[in-house]
């Protein structure tokens, strides 16, 4: 006789390719196909099956993967196409399994938590709500949504909170956000984005200069920073700047690195490798739209906070992040100017900023960022 699902877990990025939650969400799934029945819905673009196999991970649990036709570089038209496919095979996945609870995340947003919000009411399952980031807001900052159109997405997503039975978020600017929609007073766990960053790498010997590895996307200041090495170089500036990954702006990116001799672009590495990349450099760079930071958090930082950075975070004073980099001194900001970032940099080169107050010990906050405390926290919302 078929056997019901314990927990099915969805997130359309996951492991190998995004080493973060993904690697996450597969030590959840690994510890709890011990005593229970795990099934993992994602998308897969890199052969998971075969990865899998190799690095003999994920024993115990089933997983459902989907052909995934775009990624972080692609269009918007694109990704929101492939996000309906994968709302379809979420469908077909959940009643493939019959979950008894259900984790799902802002990956894709709004419309795959939606078709589980309606799954879970007619079925009567129970199901996390991990706002990743907070929609269709943040997709709003991208681009700008008809009127009409984002009332409605809203209405959708308010319905998905409303119905869940845990909502899990980033930090407390993000709950104060959603806290706004709700009807009646819920409890709202905030949980931190994991590291992936081997402790080790934090004690290595740093050379002055900046790294940034993550997404170089539509959010990441980039225009704003090209012209700013090229503006630094210009008057004379020496420092390095080691960029790693993909998204819209890699290309251009690559570009800068041929023609600025202070610029190198690794490309799009394995979690270690950018670890170990941002670990070689004293400063990481933290550029992002000031708006976004109400819906999002930059999911680099933990990250970059374990490899023993000093972070530069380049956007508005006022911003969750400008707050969180000052309240644990971690690292400074700059307003997002031409001038302003190039004067930083320049007060860096020359050793005339005071960083004495930034904590390179952050064994607290090492703590927090523990893959280990992020899986326990999850589950412990779950169960």
């Amino acid at each position: 006789m078929f056997k019901r699902y314990d927990l099915v877990i969805i997130n359309r990025s996951f492991w190998p390719v995004y080493p973060v939650i993904g690697e996450g969400l597969l030590r959840l799934a690994e510890n709890l196909s011990y005593s229970k029945k795990v099934a993992v819905i994602m998308q897969d673009h890199a052969n998971i099956k075969n990865h899998l196999k190799y690095s003999k991970r994920g024993l115990g649990v089933k997983f459902f993967p989907a052909w995934a036709f775009s990624n972080s570089s692609s269009g918007l038209i694109k990704r929101i196409l492939d996000s309906i496919f994968f709302m379809f095979w979420v469908l077909f996945c959940l009643i493939k399994t019959r979950p008894k609870n259900i984790y799902v995340s802002t990956d894709p947003p709004i419309l795959v938590p939606f078709v589980v919000a309606i799954f879970s009411k007619f079925m009567r399952v129970n199901y996390v709500y991990h706002l990743q980031d907070i929609h269709p807001e943040a997709t709003n900052t991208i681009i700008k949504l008809n009127s009409y159109l984002f009332k409605f997405l809203k209405k959708i997503d308010n319905f998905t909170i409303q119905h869940a039975n845990s909502l899990i978020t980033l930090n407390e600017e993000m709950k104060i956000e959603i806290e706004s929609r709700l009807k009646v007073k819920k409890e709202i766990k905030i949980i931190e984005n994991p590291s992936v960053i081997l402790n080790t790498f934090s004690k290595l010997q740093k050379k002055k200069g900046f790294s940034f590895t993550g997404n170089l996307g539509r959010l990441q200041l980039v225009p704003l920073l090209i012209d700013v090495i090229n503006e630094y170089e210009k008057k004379g500036g020496t420092l390095e700047f080691a960029f790693a990954g993909g998204g819209i702006f890699s290309e251009q990116i690559y570009k800068l690195s041929k023609i600025n001799s202070l610029v190198t672009y690794h490309g799009l590495v394995s979690s270690i490798e950018a670890a170990s990349i941002a670990s070689k450099y004293e400063w990481a760079l933290v550029p992002i739209e000031d708006q976004i930071t109400r819906y999002t958090f930059p999911s680099k930082i933990s990250s970059y906070v374990c490899a023993g950075s000093k972070i530069l975070s380049i956007c508005g004073e006022n911003t969750s992040v400008a707050k969180w980099v000052k309240s644990n001194k971690v690292g400074i900001t700059v307003n997002p100017k031409i001038e302003e970032v190039v004067d930083i940099f320049f007060k860096i080169e020359k050793n005339i900023i005071d960083t004495t107050f930034i904590d390179l010990d952050r064994k607290e906050l090492n703590k927090i960022f523990q893959m280990d405390t992020f899986v326990k926290n999850i589950k412990d919302k779950i169960f």
